[in-house]
């Protein structure tokens, strides 16, 4: 294969949506999804047609490759048309076509990579694991997709294999958030969370068997029974024993907080003390997802501490959608100037796409300094419709260099596009930015100038 064509944040988006697509086809024991489970190999999931003799003619018509394919109006219709055209393959032909899609161009050859593997690994995803270990680099990045799909469908052999062969999965939850090689989650985290949609109990036996990885597994057994029924998964916890149960419990907690509020508070009082504030935290976190006022009170009411200081965006995050005003009032009332700066990360997005003058009236109601520099920095990094050289002068209040200089930076920059001229003459003619920030930004290198205090 040649040089890895995977963008990294690109590829996880797309591996997590094709994971979903396939999981969604596959994870059920009941006889009626398995009835459906049936039809859906001779027809696609996305399919809306009720009428047989609509899909007999819709089916005598579809794009016979790749190459056709790419070439249909509608990229909703491509991933359809993918999705019909893989289902039709047998390994050996799901092989050929992996070989050609070096050939399209780098956008779709990410879509139909995952597509592709997902559908092979349904059928022969050790041929699928095999072939991927050819692929350099780039392999490292389907493999996980390869390894749910194959739990989707024989979680106990997909487990078999992650264990005989753990230097193909070395890679995988290294850093943070995400999924895949460097992504955050762990394979045995993978396969636990697709057994426990199909059997919990042979999940969770499993992920107690593990030496490895073991709190990521159990933690994804009882996180997926916890969406349907947060209460069953709190009393497997209590069955459960090891070092690391936090993980655990804040997987429960988050789906229980969604679902009761008063009945999650009531468990997690029930918790090791140690345990308490971060499941509290998930809790509302959870309940932001459905109620961001309520989490809100919720949160005032927490004590002190990193939980409580954690979970302050994800509530604003929600509730800068519903009700930007409320939500910037919260951050204005907050004394920590460090959950300040947290919360204008998370509220001006939402605010400047609803009400961009609004947003930068509230910006400028902080007196100058770190506060109202994030309040500005994130104005100027949300705000798509506003004059770039508006946005210029707007950057140059801030008072922090690095801040400033990357603010003014990304406004430049949308300037260059729209006024090159005028944009280049600001630059050379600035007395804010710092020379080497100027050359970066006239040689379009970025925006340069210092790291500063931002995020």
């Amino acid at each position: 294969m040649k040089n890895p064509w995977f963008l990294p944040a690109a590829t996880l988006l797309v591996g997590a949506v094709t994971g979903y697509i396939f999981g969604e086809n596959t994870n059920s024991s009941s006889p009626s999804a398995a009835a459906g489970n049936d039809s859906r190999k001779t027809r696609s999931s996305l399919r809306f047609e009720t009428s047989e003799t609509t899909q007999s003619t819709k089916r005598s018509k579809r794009p016979g490759g790749t190459d056709e394919i790419s070439r249909l109006p509608g990229s909703s219709n491509r991933v359809q048309a993918l999705i019909e055209f893989y289902s039709g393959l047998t390994p050996g032909q799901l092989e050929d076509e992996a070989r050609k899609l070096e050939s399209l161009p780098m956008n779709e050859r990410m879509m139909a990579s995952f597509l592709l593997f997902g559908r092979w690994a349904e059928v022969d995803p050790t041929a699928a694991m095999s072939f991927s270990s050819t692929m350099g680099f780039a392999g490292m990045f389907v493999r996980p997709t390869i390894l749910q799909s194959w739990a989707s469908m024989d979680p106990a052999n997909a487990a078999k294999y992650y264990a005989e062969n753990p230097r193909e999965f070395a890679m995988m939850g290294m850093m943070g958030g995400g999924r895949g090689p460097m992504g955050g989650q762990a394979g045995a985290s993978i396969i636990a969370g697709e057994w426990a949609r199909q059997d919990p109990a042979a999940a969770l036996a499993w992920a107690n068997s593990l030496t490895t990885e073991k709190s990521q597994a159990m933690s994804a057994v009882v996180g997926e029974v916890a969406k349907t029924d947060p209460k069953k998964a709190a009393e497997m916890l209590s069955a459960m024993s090891g070092g690391d149960m936090g993980a655990a419990y804040r997987s429960v907690a988050a789906q229980y907080g969604a679902s009761d509020f008063n009945e999650a508070q009531a468990w997690i009082r029930s918790l090791p003390s140690g345990e308490q504030a971060e499941a509290l935290a998930a809790a509302i976190g959870g309940l932001s997802n459905k109620n961001p006022e309520a989490a809100a009170a919720q949160w005032a009411l927490m004590p002190d501490g990193e939980a409580k200081n954690r979970v302050f965006g994800e509530v604003i995050a929600d509730w800068a959608h519903e009700n930007a005003p409320a939500a910037a009032e919260s951050i204005k009332k907050q004394t920590s100037e460090d959950i300040q700066r947290e919360g204008m990360r998370q509220l001006m997005p939402a605010w400047v796409g609803l009400d961009p003058t609004a947003a930068r009236k509230y910006a400028d109601s902080f007196e100058p300094g770190p506060v109202r520099d994030s309040a500005v920095q994130f104005y100027i990094w949300s705000n798509q419709t506003g004059n770039p050289s508006d946005l210029v002068i707007y950057a140059e209040t801030i008072t922090d260099e690095g801040d400033r200089n990357r603010s003014i930076g990304m406004a430049a920059a949308r300037w260059m596009r729209e006024s090159p001229e005028a944009a280049k003459a600001y630059v050379e003619q600035s007395t804010t930015l710092p020379q080497d920030a100027k050359q970066r930004i006239l040689e379009g290198r970025g925006w340069g100038g210092g790291r500063g205090r931002g995020r």
